[in-house]
């Protein structure tokens, strides 16, 4: 029923919709994958609002099975038309009635994607200097933020470990912003296993938590030069991150080659998961490209 999406060389802005009926079976058929039976049975999921979509059409138009727009968004985001027409893909206009019912969150612009995971294998095999591995993280906004600051501190992998958010919950996917299609994401490895192919694989592991008896700030300052027992973020590396509500437990943390404490110089209590994942992987990659240029720090 997805799977008879055209393909040509031009997508047209007409003013008339093509779709004007929010019952029709194929409106209906794009809504069910809102659900992740649904989204499994199918092998599809759907990418919700400008920003999203236009990455799928122009990092993963090969898996790009349908593109649905308002005349309105049509017009506004002539590029997303253009990439689409560049790729083969016809953009479909359906009323805004029409994209309402398909979801809710569109902002007048959809896609439906097929279903596609990265490897681990393949990751360890490019001996990545950046990974985030994700430990039972469950709310689909943090997940979806973490995978967007990974891509831009420029991380090569983000692993959500068994018994996480489902990597295409739509929250998930639109917390993104785009970013789910430009490295790869590892899902459903176990934690123990994860930790111990990317460490076979050249990379220390170090555990995000604030009870970590090393100083974030600290190991920044000596990245590079630091002593020979100290965590070097300058080094390929994997940041653990653990659960919203009760963070990594003694037997995850115990797994990490150590654990690092995110300073907290104001009266905050803590931060949220997404932001503490930012810090970590900006230290790990400033102090990296410090490397990189040579100044030993």
């Amino acid at each position: 029923m997805m799977s008879d999406v055209d393909h040509a060389t031009t997508a047209g802005r007409d003013e008339q919709a093509d779709l004007t009926n929010p019952r029709a079976e194929r409106v209906r058929a794009v809504r069910a994958l809102a659900g992740r039976s649904m989204r499994e049975r199918q092998g599809r999921f759907l990418v919700e609002g400008p920003q999203g979509v236009r990455e799928a059409v122009r990092h993963a138009s090969d898996r790009v099975e349908a593109l649905y727009l308002t005349p309105a968004a049509a017009d506004r985001y002539a590029e997303i038309a253009d990439d689409a027409a560049r790729s083969g893909l016809v953009v479909r206009t359906g009323t805004p009635d029409v994209l309402d019912v398909m979801s809710a969150d569109a902002q007048g612009v959809l896609a439906v994607v097929r279903t596609a995971t990265a490897s681990l294998d393949d990751v360890v095999a490019g001996r990545p200097r950046l990974v985030a591995v994700l430990s039972q993280v469950r709310d689909p906004g943090n997940a979806g933020a973490v995978i967007r600051a990974a891509d831009a501190a420029g991380a090569d992998a983000v692993v959500l470990t068994a018994g996480s958010v489902d990597l295409h919950n739509p929250k998930v996917v639109r917390s993104t912003a785009g970013s789910l299609f430009h490295l790869p994401v590892v899902v459903g490895t176990p934690l123990a296993e994860a930790v111990a192919r990317l460490r076979a694989a050249g990379s220390s592991v170090l555990a995000a938590d604030g009870v970590g008896d090393r100083d974030l700030d600290d190991l920044l300052d000596v990245a590079g030069t630091g002593p020979a027992d100290a965590p070097d973020l300058a080094a390929a590396t994997a940041w653990v991150l653990g659960n919203e509500a009760w963070g990594l437990h003694d037997e995850d943390r115990a797994l990490a080659d150590a654990v690092v404490r995110v300073p907290i110089h104001g009266r905050a209590e803590s931060l949220n998961l997404a932001t503490a994942a930012t810090v970590c992987l900006y230290a790990s990659a400033r102090a990296q490209r410090r490397r990189a240029a040579g100044d030993g720090r």
